[in-house]
């Protein structure tokens, strides 16, 4: 009885303490298309997601200039041609990250994979892009709503990323990131006045530089701004036309009355009136 106690009492000593341990090093499973990248300690682990958000580019609207140009890039990076790191920037919901998420799903069949790491992880990147090397498949490493705070050690992962350090650049890894701000770091009205030394800078102009040296390592910068109705509309008719429902007046009235509510246009926006439209009754969809 007193050893069944004991054993009892280190069964559940080793449950609680395997909470607190890191996940056994695995190997990750390589038919997968998507994964997310977890910080742990000074490693990491690849997660595969069974199910990634994907769909058709044709679905995206009022971004033809920016999915052109982001296209054209992935597929010099299929090809194995060179190509860059890409940056791209402006105005919240307009398709930056669903630009992404749709290369996926065009381009999974030829090799594109998604690896979906969180800005707080940056700092094991070095370790991620050892395991990258060995494979054959192309990876894009995705870093959606970026942005830095003034000594974030994490950004500094990110630059050796970039431009590879002392070690080349990988031929099968590239970076895609989203952010609301152009150069990822915060801008105050001061550095404006750089001969001032307004902080007391002795050479403000280099605080400068050095916060702009991140964005400056991306190669494309793609820039995308907020929707006119037309183009709110437009967007709309796609997502009504993925959900099988059609683009009508009461439809095109309840999409403008649901941008009044949200007092903006978008992307996202539009996705948002859809899920609202079709989850309805057929009795209730009115423009009211």
């Amino acid at each position: 009885m007193k050893l069944n106690k004991f054993l009892k009492q280190a069964a559940s000593v080793l449950r609680r303490l395997d909470a607190w341990l890191p996940p056994e090093t695995v190997e990750p499973d390589w038919n997968a298309v998507a994964y997310r990248w977890q910080r742990i300690g000074s490693k990491g682990v690849l997660e595969s997601l069974p199910r990634p958000h994907t769909f058709s580019l044709n679905r995206l609207a009022a971004v033809n200039t920016q999915m052109r140009k982001l296209v054209s890039n992935t597929e010099q990076f299929l090809a194995g041609r060179t190509a860059n790191n890409v940056l791209m920037t402006g105005a919240r919901g307009t398709g930056k990250s669903s630009l992404v998420k749709a290369l996926l799903h065009e381009y999974a069949a030829q090799g594109l994979r998604l690896i979906e790491v969180d800005k707080s992880d940056l700092l094991t990147l070095p370790y991620l892009l050892t395991i990258l090397a060995q494979r054959t498949e192309k990876f894009i490493v995705f870093c959606d709503d970026l942005s830095f705070e003034e000594g974030d050690e994490a950004y500094k992962a990110l630059k050796t990323t970039l431009d590879g350090g002392l070690s080349l650049r990988l031929n099968n890894v590239l970076v895609y990131a989203t952010s609301n701000r152009r150069h990822l770091m915060p801008e105050y009205m001061d550095e404006n006045q750089a001969s001032t030394g307004i902080r007391g800078e002795v050479h403000p102009k280099e605080a400068v530089e050095e916060k702009v040296s991140l964005s400056d390592r991306f190669g494309l910068w793609l820039s995308f701004y907020p929707f006119a109705q037309e183009d709110y509309l437009a967007a709309v008719q796609s997502w009504l036309e993925d959900a099988d429902l059609p683009f009508d007046d009461t439809a095109r009235q309840a999409a403008l009355n649901w941008s009044l509510m949200r007092g903006s246009r978008s992307g996202r926006v539009a996705w948002q009136f859809v899920c609202d439209w079709a989850g309805r009754l057929p009795e209730a969809r009115t423009a009211d």
